[in-house]
């Protein structure tokens, strides 16, 4: 009996082996490439009947040829990005982020620069990984950050600039300057050791920072626009201002003294726009006193004199009527406060004793204010 009629020999059935199962398929199996490169070859030839070379599959092969070398113009431009367009190296245009196209390759091609961020610098620091706090650390660059100012004192400036490309002079960036973060870096530098050599330390550490920053802005742009460089400044930051470690705790002991004389100074001229007021108004009260006093007086000898003079008019029309009410007037004046008996010199005043202290047996009367005590006549 031959093997093929006992369906896989005589221990079992199927493709087997003689001691058990033999391998068996796992999924669909791939196709075959010279399948595939065959059935290519066949559809051509229909499509081409003359062949390969004859002139309609010259003719196709130029078109895929030129069909792919069109397509190859394609490009995209990310968000921060901008494209830009170089024909024969010459620049042409600059596209925005998106998708566009550009004549293939030799005709035209693009360089894609990353103008629209933001990029950082960062000057007498520099970042370096730290494995053991799994991050990056600071630093300190001596040779960068130590700068002598204006009083001959030295200080330690560290400091970060934030530049961008300017939106119109990306050309300028990728074809005027050859090394874009150094030109800024060696600029920035320079500009902050000039405006630190003008300044003086003391307002350097204190309020004048924002000052300082606005100027080495300033400083940094001119030369770079002179450069056509095609960057613009955004910021400088000061990170640290302080003087060297070595002098660093008698800096803050002098600090610390300054900060206690300006302390005392202002309670001084608190103390003095205290006083000064109150001596002022003072002096402005007692002038006031003297000047109604001299008013008072002026008027009351205005008054007298021409009371004076009214009844001098009158003692010449009456002589003997106005010496009468003169004396009258001065009596009732004079006797008016003073306590008075007044006894019949008579018969029954005969039991007086002349030298009896008549005054001390009365109850003496407290005047009565604003009214005068007028004596009697007899």
């Amino acid at each position: 009996m031959p093997w093929k009629n006992q369906g896989g020999g005589p221990w079992g059935s199927g493709p087997k082996g003689p001691w058990g199962n033999g391998p068996q398929p796992v999924g669909p199996r791939p196709p075959d490439l010279e399948d595939l490169l065959r059935r290519g070859q066949d559809r051509l030839q229909q499509i081409m009947p003359g062949g390969y070379f004859s002139g309609i599959g010259i003719t196709l092969i130029v078109l895929l040829i030129v069909a792919f070398w069109l397509l190859s113009g394609f490009f995209r431009v990310q968000s921060e990005e901008l494209g830009v367009v170089l024909r024969f190296g010459k620049h042409v245009r600059t596209v925005e982020p998106g998708l566009n196209y550009h004549l293939p390759y030799p005709i035209e091609t693009v360089l894609l620069p990353k103008a629209l961020r933001v990029s950082t610098i960062s000057i007498g620091m520099t970042l370096i990984d730290d494995p053991a706090r799994r991050g990056r650390s600071i630093r300190d660059v001596p040779e960068e950050s130590l700068m002598l100012t204006g009083d001959e004192n030295i200080v330690d400036v560290d400091f970060t600039v934030l530049w961008r490309i300017k939106p119109n002079g990306v050309g300028d960036f990728l074809f005027n300057i050859q090394n874009p973060e150094g030109t800024v870096k060696a600029v920035a530098e320079s500009a902050m050791r000039e405006v630190i050599g003008r300044s003086q330390i003391q307002p350097i550490l204190t309020g004048a920072r924002n000052v300082t920053e606005q100027g080495v802005q300033e400083l940094i742009q001119k030369p770079l626009d002179s450069y056509g460089a095609g960057i613009q400044i955004s910021q400088v930051q000061m990170q640290k201002v302080d003087p060297p470690a070595q002098v660093i705790d008698a800096f803050r002991d002098v600090q610390a003294a300054r900060a206690n004389l300006e302390q005392l100074q202002n309670e001084a001229q608190t103390y003095a726009n205290q006083v000064v007021p109150q001596a002022r108004g003072r002096a402005a009260q007692i002038m006031q006193a003297a000047e109604g006093y001299r008013e008072q007086t002026v008027a009351e000898a205005k008054g007298q004199s021409s009371r004076f003079l009214k009844v001098y008019e009158e003692y010449k029309k009456a002589p003997d009527v106005t010496r009468e009410r003169i004396y009258l007037e001065t009596m009732e004046r004079v006797l008016g406060g003073s306590e008075k008996l007044i006894y019949d010199g008579g018969q029954s005043g005969q039991g007086v004793v002349p030298y009896l202290p008549l005054s001390e047996l009365t109850a003496k009367r407290p005047p009565a204010t604003g009214q005068q005590t007028t004596g009697g006549n007899r």
